[in-house]
């Protein structure tokens, strides 16, 4: 038989066979990273948990590569046979339907089919159009403790259950602590009643150098949520938190959180108990902090989708300044915002196209430390173009041609990020009642605090590359200057000599490339005037060079991550070089 026609031989269903079975490869790598984190969390390992962070995000386009490359092999000349492709659909469906969490393996049949037809849009012949949320095929592995009339008992037993209790070292400070965080939240008034019962997902979750127990308490009729948050050092594993209030817990869950590892049997079948307490919580955005980020867009595009036929506002720019890297848009009825790359920047902005992507990129695989939104980034979107205004519609041609085109009655957006939208922190200044203002301004510091702590320098601080989530928390979403920590060269302000030094406009010292000057950022950050005291009460500190220079020395791990035109503090001692961005960043 000829090789021509062995390959005729090959049926359907052998292709479909082929497309799952390069998934379930994709996912059982998945697991196996996954489980790594206990064992990360128990020898202190920071370096491995980050690699294995990057290590498991990057996996799902490796293996579609991989089944692209293979599939391609197998169907050749047919590789875009609308025909066949739709059989491969049909007994592909027969294949995994009974399989816990199907929908990752349609996901995994859209990607691959996408990248063969090169997909504008959906095709539905090819695709899956739905997903089956809501329906999860398996059960969540539950611990239930029954409190009775002793909460510290059952406390004990959790304790005991934890996969790390032996080292605990000090196990009665633990459930002291535990038992004493719980019994105030009912004797506060919030809940009435004490909890009957305690139910604890099985597996633990960890993200970093973090762990947690995630379960909810049983009482009264009521549902409250309950994480209880671990650390692990020199001094043992301790509790660091323990959460019930359902806002705390969201921002735990949230868009601007790093994704969790926990090894769940049936990623569906968890977030529909997740759900029972963060009834709010979008689908998308939890599949994507449980790791599943494929799934999460997958759900934010079907949202979008629904949305989209159920509503008749048009897309408007959104609110807030507009960029000189960025256009972008909002549906007012839905909280989503679209980021397109302008096809040129202006001036003062000096990066390309090229270094916006990458940070994008490195966003996406970094530590967000609560403080970075997670852009998600889309190829091929096809919205329909009568329901944008015409001058939004007018720039995205003019001024993002690289990125927009119309194609009939759709605008396709060939490469877009999209992202929870948020009030960005001027206008939330402008509009807030004093109290809730005075907060923002204090949280934005603790922002620029957290970030540093995670090794990420904004570049650009300016309060309109800030936003406010509806729990008030401020999160960072303006990218295109964004550096490493440890890539900054902060100095203090030399002194002048002389009256022409003094008083000229221009800086009359050397300033390098990457150089930041703290002390001032004062009158660029525009902070109100009623604001600014609140600002230097809390953070005054900030605006001093050896605040930022400690940040850095306690920057010790070897990070893996590296961003356009960065170098390391040697490198730039070695060339002659100057630390970070400039202070021109300040004054756009």
């Amino acid at each position: 038989m000829s090789a021509v026609a062995a390959h005729d031989t090959v049926s359907a269903k052998d292709h479909a066979g082929t497309i799952a079975e390069h998934f379930r490869a994709y996912n059982e790598e998945f697991g196996r990273i996954t489980r790594r984190a206990a064992l990360n969390f128990l020898a202190e390992d920071w370096q491995s948990s980050q690699q294995d962070a990057v290590a498991r995000i990057e996996l799902y386009e490796q293996r579609v590569t991989r089944c692209v490359a293979a599939v391609a092999g197998e169907l050749r000349g047919r590789r875009t046979d609308v025909a066949l492709w739709s059989e491969i659909k049909r007994a592909y469906e027969m294949l995994v339907a009974r399989r816990p969490d199907s929908d990752f393996y349609r996901t995994f049949l859209n990607s691959v089919s996408r990248e063969l037809f090169g997909t504008v849009g959906v095709n539905t012949e090819v695709e899956f159009c739905a997903t089956n949320v809501g329906r999860a095929s398996g059960a969540v592995p539950l611990r239930v403790y029954r409190i009775g009339g002793s909460l510290p008992s059952g406390v004990r037993e959790i304790i005991a259950d934890m996969p790390f209790g032996a080292a605990i070292n000090d196990q009665d400070a633990a459930v002291h602590r535990i038992s004493a965080e719980i019994g105030r939240y009912f004797e506060s008034g919030r809940q009435s009643g004490a909890p009957e019962s305690i139910e604890l997902i099985e597996p633990v979750f960890y993200r970093g150098m973090h762990a947690f127990a995630v379960g909810r308490l049983i009482g009264d009729s009521a549902i409250t949520p309950l994480v209880i948050a671990f650390t692990n050092s020199a001094r043992g594993v301790q509790v660091d938190a323990v959460m019930m209030s359902r806002a705390d817990v969201g921002s735990l869950f949230g868009y601007a959180r790093s994704y969790f590892h926990v090894d769940l049997p049936v990623v569906s079948a968890a977030i529909t108990l997740l759900r029972s307490f963060m009834p709010r919580k979008p689908i998308d955005e939890l599949y994507t902090v449980l790791g599943r980020a494929k799934q999460g867009k997958t759900e934010r595009y079907f949202a979008l989708q629904r949305h989209l036929n159920t509503s008749i506002d048009s897309f408007v720019h959104a609110p807030g300044e507009r960029g000189l890297v960025m256009i972008v848009f909002t549906l007012p009825s839905h909280d989503l915002v679209f980021k397109v790359i302008r096809d040129h920047f202006g001036a003062p902005k000096t990066c390309t196209r090229a270094d916006v992507i990458e940070r994008y990129h490195f966003v996406f695989r970094h530590d967000r430390a609560g403080r970075l939104v997670d852009a998600q980034e889309f190829r091929r979107l096809r919205l329909p173009r009568p329901r944008f205004m015409p001058t939004l519609a007018e720039e995205l041609l003019r001024d993002a041609g690289q990125s927009c085109r119309i194609e009939g009655e759709d605008l396709i957006v060939e490469h877009c990020y999209i992202e929870r939208r948020l009030r960005p922190l001027h206008l939330f200044l402008r509009e807030a009642e004093p109290a809730a203002a005075e907060a923002a301004i204090i949280d934005y510091g603790n922002a620029l605090r957290d970030l540093a702590a995670s090794n990420v320098f904004p570049g650009d601080l300016l309060l309109k590359n800030f936003g406010v989530t509806s729990h008030r928390r401020v999160i960072f979403y303006d990218y295109d200057e964004l550096c490493l920590l440890t890539d900054c060269v902060f100095r203090d302000l030399p002194q002048p000599s002389c009256e022409e030094e003094e008083t000229s406009a221009e800086p009359w010292f050397h300033c390098g490339p990457h150089d930041v000057f703290p002390e001032q950022w004062l009158p660029f950050l525009s902070i109100p005037p009623a604001l600014r005291e609140v600002f230097l009460t809390h953070h005054s500190d900030l605006l001093t060079a050896a605040w930022w220079r400690s940040q850095q020395a306690q920057s010790t791990e070897a990070h893996p991550f590296r961003l356009p035109g960065s170098a390391t503090q040697q490198e730039m001692h070695r060339t002659g070089q100057q630390g970070s961005p400039s202070l021109a960043a300040l004054h756009r």
